[in-house]
């Protein structure tokens, strides 16, 4: 144990960062080669440095320039700022409510932000366009996590197990209600509902990136400013006011930017369960739990995971696919199990 906690002490985060953003771009360029179409690496770099002007004059498949650039690298993309999304959020989470249980899906947000997601897109109500369904799923992730914090609160902490079971009653609030959604929706909206109940990045657009994407990195510049007062909440409400902090008014912050966070995802994707959970885990074993390298690392690889499940999700079953969402869970549920009980070897019992 001890071993370990010096490793993780010792992990230079600049390093840390560097190996893993480079892992990201070999991950997309990989990514965008592979499918039911392939694409030869030499075909993807000349594409790719065509685009950039500097391809020469060389005329390229026409079917290849289409299969990279309008189906694949937009829905990489997008899954690219929805793994940032996530795996910021759970790290935003595990640290003001001070345990790695929080994760947005785990908590309801996710739940609360798709149900938001899913009225927009049955009622058709648009009064603000593209930007209609972000602030939906955004409402809906606000309304869950406020939930979710004030009834998991006494004396003065947050209790693991009534977060878990808070969570645990608000995703099944909001799946009976999504299922009544999809029961009175018409044929299109009843397919956009089912592939996002198990998460899917199947209809993602170039258009859809450029309204997401800003939402997100709204949300993740919020999540940075708050990295010193995450560190001390991670020490507990009595040690933070101690220390200067303004219990409340941090967690409404952090409130907003995990709402935020969690609604650029689904927005997108739908439910995506477990990154949240397991990116922040992974990081702060290599770097510690300073926010200020955990929040930008977790980012890192939130992207990475989400790329690599997804280029899993549409190629394991070709030339059918996978909803991302499952990938995820077959990797996170063991995960959060195994974490569960390594709380309970801890503790003893839930505190």
């Amino acid at each position: 144990m001890n071993n370990r906690r010096a490793l993780a002490v010792y992990l230079n985060p600049f390093v840390v960062g560097a190996v893993l953003l480079a892992l990201l771009i070999t991950t997309i360029f990989v990514s965008s080669a592979v499918g039911a179409y392939p694409v030869s690496l030499g075909e993807l770099t000349q594409s790719l440095l065509s685009r950039i002007g500097l391809g020469g004059a060389a005329v390229l498949d026409p079917i290849t320039e289409d299969v990279v650039w309008v189906i694949r690298l937009p829905r990489i993309l997008l899954g690219v700022v929805v793994g940032a999304a996530l795996g910021c959020a759970g790290g935003v989470m595990q640290g003001a409510f001070g345990n790695p249980l929080a994760e947005p899906g785990i908590v309801g947000v996710s739940s609360g932000a798709m149900l938001g997601a899913a009225l927009q897109i049955v009622t058709g109500f648009s009064p603000l366009g593209v930007w209609t369904l972000p602030l939906a799923a955004f409402l809906g992730g606000l309304f869950a996590v406020v939930i979710v914090y004030f009834t998991s609160r006494s004396n003065g902490r947050t209790e693991v197990l009534t977060l878990i079971l808070m969570g645990i009653a608000l995703n099944a609030l909001a799946s009976a209600a999504i299922g009544f959604l999809a029961y009175v929706a018409d044929d299109a909206s009843l397919r956009s509902l089912a592939s996002w109940t198990l998460g899917s990045l199947a209809q993602a657009t170039w258009g859809k990136l450029g309204v997401v994407a800003p939402v997100a990195l709204i949300g993740a510049v919020g999540a940075m400013s708050l990295s010193r007062t995450l560190d001390l909440l991670s020490l507990g409400d009595h040690q933070a006011r101690h220390l200067g902090v303004n219990v409340e008014r941090a967690r409404v912050r952090v409130l907003l930017v995990v709402a935020l966070l969690a609604a650029s995802a689904v927005a997108v994707s739908g439910v995506v369960l477990f990154v949240g959970l397991i990116v922040p885990h992974i990081v702060r074993a290599l770097v510690g739990p300073a926010h200020r390298a955990l929040l930008p690392l977790s980012i890192l690889l939130g992207a990475v995971v989400v790329t690599i499940a997804d280029t899993v999700a549409r190629t394991i079953v070709d030339p059918a696919e996978l909803p991302l969402g499952v990938v995820t869970a077959l990797v996170g549920a063991p995960v959060f199990i195994w974490q569960i009980r390594k709380l309970r070897k801890v503790h003893g019992a839930w505190a």
